[in-house]
């Protein structure tokens, strides 16, 4: 049996849809060959301007890899300590005691609401009065610590609205049967939300990665895109040749990530779909005495 969404289109509807293609094109057409002839009329088309970035691997070895290295230095540690801060807090929201939620809500609402930039501007102040961390090492502390406070404060909400989005029957069911509350947010909840939170937590992944850049816009920090602005004047290779190759670089960094998430989300969802084990008398006696067991603990 077929469902139909939508109406079928009719000649009318299809035509205008052509028109509209087609129009479109054309236009775009008109962008690209507009902005070329931009370029061309400035010479910033030249072999010369791009021949560092296609001839040699001097330009990558000595501005670009240090630069993605850095970033992608700073972009794993704000993740790894982000996604599980975020986790505590967005769980910690959703606690049946009051001294536990609302302190984690005020800390999370506090964080989210200032910019990224100014915690990073914050951070790098602290280190310089309070701290022995060297000045070749503070911007990377500074953008870590401004990426951390701000990105998990943004996950705690996402892991809190994926919690809730959850059907109330399984937490309900989990305790029918004698889970404790840590146990159904630990065994039921949290392995469930995880498929619905994953593309929100990449999307946040993502902005993490292209954050960084304004640790080397305001804090000198060596990262990806200020590689080119030292660039500029490398070898004739200008602001528009360093900084389109940066953006390729930052669109295939971010696109991998996005493909990777992709994949490992239709995958758990495969994988839900094909446990359904048959459970005979004897398992669900076992479930249950387990569980009474440790209700009782």
């Amino acid at each position: 049996m077929t469902a139909v969404l939508y109406d079928a289109q009719g000649p009318r509807a299809k035509r205008r849809n052509v028109l509209y293609t087609a129009v479109f094109v054309v236009a775009l057409a008109a962008l690209v060959w507009w902005v070329y002839s931009a370029l061309d009329d400035k010479n910033q088309l030249a072999w010369a301007l791009w021949k560092p970035f296609f001839s040699g691997s001097e330009a990558y070895t000595t501005y670009i890899l240090p630069g993605l290295e850095n970033t992608l230095k700073a972009a794993a540690l704000a993740m790894v300590i982000a996604l599980p801060l975020g986790a505590f807090f967005g769980i910690a929201r959703l606690s049946d005691h009051v001294w536990v939620r609302v302190p984690a809500a005020i800390v999370v609402e506090f964080f989210r609401a200032i910019p990224v930039l100014i915690l990073m501007i914050f951070g790098n102040a602290l280190y310089a009065q309070y701290t022995d961390v060297s000045s070749d090492d503070r911007p990377m502390y500074a953008v870590v610590t401004g990426l951390v406070l701000y990105n998990a404060s943004v996950l705690a909400e996402i892991v809190r609205a994926g919690i809730l989005s959850l059907p109330k029957g399984q937490s309900e069911a989990a305790m029918a049967i004698g889970l404790r509350k840590n146990q159904v947010m630990r065994l039921v909840l949290l392995p469930q939300a995880v498929t619905a939170m994953l593309p929100a937590i990449v999307s946040q992944l993502v902005v993490i990665v292209k954050d960084t850049a304004l640790g080397g816009a305001v804090l000198t920090f060596p990262e990806l895109l200020a590689s080119a602005n030292t660039m500029s004047g490398y070898y004739g290779a200008n602001t528009i040749a360093s900084f389109t190759v940066v953006a390729a670089i930052y669109v295939i960094l971010n696109f991998s990530l996005t493909s990777f998430a992709s994949w490992l989300e239709g995958r758990l969802r495969r994988r839900k779909k094909s446990t359904g084990a048959v459970l005979g008398a004897q398992d669900v006696a076992d479930i249950a005495g387990t569980a009474s067991t440790g209700t009782a603990a």
